[in-house]
């Protein structure tokens, strides 16, 4: 399995279109993102389709901050130690794809919290 270890810049993202709203708990976590100065949100392209929304997408500058899908899976970069030490701690599952992200749900009030 190959791992990437960097983020997608936002100028690599493609075209722009506004976030989708997520179910109730995720949007909760994306409106209060979204909110955040020098935050921007827009629509996370499903991989591949920039014609088919996935979910939300956060960007710093040009470095994204995560994004959640519209299953509400959160993928969060994170520097590497400390994607360890939530893995360890059981507060998120490693990220497939990536040494650079964690992920975790966020289906209910009590995740948003955690989000």
């Amino acid at each position: 399995m190959c791992l990437i270890l960097a983020t997608v810049k936002l100028s690599e993202k493609g075209k722009f279109a506004p976030p989708p709203t997520l179910t109730d708990a995720a949007q909760c976590v994306a409106v209060t993102l979204g909110s955040w100065d020098e935050v921007h949100a827009r629509a996370h392209w499903l991989l591949g389709d920039e014609n088919v929304v996935d979910g939300a997408d956060f960007y710093v500058g040009q470095d994204e901050v995560g994004h959640i899908h519209l299953n509400a899976e959160a993928h969060v970069a994170l520097p590497i130690a400390l994607v360890e030490a939530l893995v360890a701690s059981g507060l998120a599952r490693r990220f497939r794809w990536s040494r650079a992200f964690v992920v975790f749900a966020i289906e209910e009030a009590a995740d948003v919290e955690h989000a």
